[in-house]
């Protein structure tokens, strides 16, 4: 695993009458880790990127990329960072600039924010806007709807439930982009086989969080069909959080899954060693949840995540591709990574547990607790 830092430009926002906004990237850093074997994306009507076919006679365009991150933890800051990089392969292969370095921006969780920033965008007149997680696509959405931008979204979980997309093979309008949708199922499968004897699950989530809407749901009738409790807790920032965390472990849940929910992925760092202490493996959503202190984090490849979206974003400028006829992407590849040392701190064998997991055919990755990315 390797984990390089970036110094990105600072964000600064005066909202005044006179609103004034200057655009760089937040916090987070570069981080990159190996894909999962045959993991990738499968657009829904089954088309693929014509980027590698186009040959462009225009070596000096530039295009603008706008890049609008929701907040800033590990698996955002994995996306944005694939995302740029890409991008910049991209451009030298095709010939061309993707000028982002100056229209990226960080909301900070910030509805309020989030807006600004995309108004700002408006007003630099950028190509497309690419944002990152379902709140800041739909905000980007309400606010730039009369600009006619188009828009190439990462990391929402259900496009048609939270009204990013009317259909995930003709989205319509000028939205699509790629979808981080997961398999709530196989993440219960995975706490039974980790433990057969699994007989109550705890829920952490927000509920301010459209994408924690539907897994959560998933999670509960699946638990109830199998006959197994389960005790619910919500926060809405990390001090809430980290009191649902001690809620959880007093009511002595055997296990704890979180969908992709940003608000708990970003208070992570701070909850995973009271887990640890109480022996409760906390099940994620996404590999990034591992990589700060949860015993496994399940899901896609946010690296691969963040390249396909690049992909998608060069296929609408360079080759003309329309938003409205461009199937979303649904991320695919089923894979678990296992944090070693919490795996270690709360008493579980971690060879028991990668041959537990790969006998539900699933690829298993190690990792080790990283503060930074």
């Amino acid at each position: 695993m390797k984990k390089t830092n970036l110094m990105k430009k600072t964000l600064t926002l005066a909202l005044s009458l006179a609103m004034t906004l200057s655009l760089a990237a937040c916090g987070g850093g570069n981080s990159s880790q190996p894909s999962a074997s045959g993991s990738g994306s499968q657009p829904q009507g089954g088309s693929t990127s014509s980027t590698q076919q186009n040959s462009i006679s225009d070596s000096d365009k530039v295009y603008k990329v706008g890049i609008i991150k929701f907040m800033d933890h590990a698996s955002l800051n994995q996306i944005e960072d694939s995302l740029q990089a890409e991008l910049d392969k991209l451009g030298g292969e095709l010939g061309v600039t993707f000028d982002y370095a100056g229209y990226t921006a960080c909301g900070q969780g910030d509805g309020s924010t989030l807006q600004a920033i995309a108004a700002q965008m408006i007003a630099d007149d950028v190509d497309v806007i690419v944002p990152i997680a379902t709140p800041a696509v739909q905000t980007t959405m309400a606010t730039t709807e009369d600009a006619g931008i188009p828009i190439i979204f990462s990391a929402v979980s259900d496009p048609i439930t939270d009204g990013i997309v009317a259909d995930m093979n003709a989205p319509g309008g000028k939205v699509t982009g790629t979808s981080d949708a997961l398999n709530t199922k196989m993440v219960i499968d995975l706490m039974r086989a980790a433990n057969p004897d699994l007989k109550k699950v705890g829920l952490l989530y927000s509920k301010s969080e459209g994408s924690s809407t539907k897994p959560i749901q998933e999670a509960k009738d699946y638990l109830a069909s199998l006959n197994i409790a389960v005790e619910e807790k919500t926060g809405t920032n990390t001090n809430e959080i980290t009191s649902a965390v001690d809620a959880l472990a007093a009511a002595k849940v055997d296990a704890i899954f979180t969908p992709t929910d940003n608000t708990v992925m970003s208070a992570e760092l701070a909850i995973f060693e009271k887990l640890q202490d109480a022996n409760i493996p906390h099940y994620g959503g996404a590999d990034s949840f591992a990589l700060n202190g949860a015993f496994c984090g399940y899901g896609v490849d946010y690296v691969q995540l963040g390249r396909e979206t690049a992909e998608m974003v060069a296929d609408l400028l360079v080759n003309g591709a329309d938003p409205a006829s461009t199937p979303v992407r649904i991320m695919t590849g089923e894979t678990a990574t296992i944090n070693t040392e919490t795996c270690a701190a709360i008493g579980m064998d971690l060879e028991q547990i990668k041959s537990a997991f790969s006998a539900l055919g699933i690829n298993v990755i190690e990792t080790k607790t990283q503060q930074e990315f």
